[in-house]
């Protein structure tokens, strides 16, 4: 997998800690200039984000970062039910011994000096990324950043606050299940949050797509609703 330069590993740093958003405009010369380096440099960062699906141009409007569309918010999460409930079958003794840096705060949970999660509204998107890194797999660890920074752009959109406060429990009950020894446990209600997560998601696809037929009914020419 190719690496990022440190310009495109920033931009998704930012996608991950929601400092950027979908749709935000990723000017080549504001880069340039925040950065201290070439526009050229600039571009092929955003080539680079452009190539892992972060990025898009559109012509004469320049650079933003991507708004996912249901389906690839969809993909996402059936490619994080696989690779996911895979991690955690392999976690092991691994796991077990950096489980303080899973461990998230608030909600009683005591302050760890060893934990990165972050606090409850942030929690959600780094287990992931954390539990990967404990198997000390970088290639893992890099195909997870990518699906937490996708999975981010897509809740952006699609989730609500209170979702997002789910998600956040239902990780903190998977690192219990974790602290308790339960693999399996854990692997299934990393399952049952991601099922979760999609079935909110195809209900909101429903709910537009209904929105859409009563508009075009509404609004078609006598008779056009029931053309053969």
């Amino acid at each position: 997998m190719l690496t990022l330069s440190p310009i495109a590993q920033k931009v998704v740093q930012s996608i991950l800690e929601r400092k950027i958003r979908p749709g935000d405009r990723l000017g080549e010369q504001d880069l340039a200039d925040l950065f201290g380096v070439s526009r050229t440099l600039v571009r092929e960062a955003l080539m680079q984000l452009q190539a892992r699906g972060f990025v898009e141009v559109k012509p004469r409007a320049g650079w933003f970062v991507v708004e996912p569309s249901f389906e690839d918010a969809q993909q996402t999460y059936r490619a994080r039910r696989v690779i996911e409930s895979g991690m955690l079958r392999e976690a092991g003794k691994p796991l077990q011994s950096a489980l303080k840096r899973l461990r998230p705060r608030g909600r009683g949970a005591p302050r760890d000096r060893g934990c990165r999660c972050g606090d409850t509204q942030r929690a959600a998107g780094r287990l992931p990324r954390l539990l990967a890194e404990c198997l000390g797999n970088r290639f893992l660890t890099s195909m997870v950043v990518d699906l937490s920074a996708r999975t981010v752009l897509a809740a952006a959109l699609y989730q609500s606050a209170s979702e997002a406060q789910d998600s956040n429990d239902d990780h903190a009950q998977i690192v219990a299940a974790l602290a308790a020894g339960d693999g399996e446990r854990a692997q299934q209600l990393m399952q049952a949050h991601i099922d979760a997560l999609e079935a909110r998601l195809d209900a909101r696809l429903s709910a537009r797509g209904s929105g859409r037929d009563r508009l075009r009914d509404a609004l078609a020419p006598a008779g056009a609703s029931n053309a053969a």
